[in-house]
């Protein structure tokens, strides 16, 4: 029940931000598309409330509960960044707004964005482990919790790549390609010739 629950939060997100965007920018009724969006977080809520229910009524804490605060974690870190992204592109592409400005692609600017959006991978891992940590001590049996301790190291393997990823950027900035059209060819000069 809690995949399918993590499955179908996965798709009300995305029906609510095309919902969201249509009716801000397509019919015209901002507050009402803004209010749409507002209610994002309420899919985790639920999934956060269902699974709290599934383990006081005894479940197995397994890989599905840790999915499920992985879930929530990566909403929490990316969900905001996610739908601003996708409400730019949405306004030039439905609205006329000014085109999105996409991340940098070269040096430092680059390693910057890299940066960020390991902060977030950050905040995302650790929602995760905090979550995780309360189902444990909620949980209380040792013996059970095995897969919830599993999942916090998960979480803190996917930052730590993350992390050593985003760290290759600022050690190793990606060079702009030379533009063929930019660069002079010097003719090598004869012994006669005049400069």
């Amino acid at each position: 029940m809690i995949v399918t629950l993590i499955i179908a939060c996965e798709i009300g997100f995305w029906v609510l931000l095309a919902v969201g965007l249509a009716l801000r920018y397509l019919a015209r009724m901002p507050r009402l598309g803004a209010a749409v969006l507002l209610l994002e977080p309420l899919l985790e809520v639920v999934l956060l409330v269902v699974t709290t229910i599934d383990l006081r009524n005894g479940a197995e804490p397994d890989w599905k509960h840790g999915l499920a605060a992985m879930y929530i974690g990566f909403t929490v870190g990316y969900g905001h960044y996610t739908i601003k992204r996708i409400d730019g592109w949405f306004a030039h592409r439905f609205a006329g707004g000014p085109p999105p400005v996409g991340p940098p692609k070269y040096g430092m600017a680059r390693a910057r964005h890299e940066g960020r959006l390991w902060l977030r991978t950050v905040v995302a891992g650790a929602v995760a482990a905090v979550l995780l940590q309360i189902a444990i001590w909620y949980v209380g049996d040792a013996g059970t919790t095995d897969s919830l301790l599993a999942w916090q190291f998960n979480a803190a393997r996917v930052v730590g790549i993350h992390g050593v990823i985003a760290l290759t950027y600022a050690l190793w900035p990606k060079k702009p390609p030379v533009n063929p059209d930019s660069v002079r060819v010097e003719r090598p000069s004869s012994v006669g010739e005049k400069s």
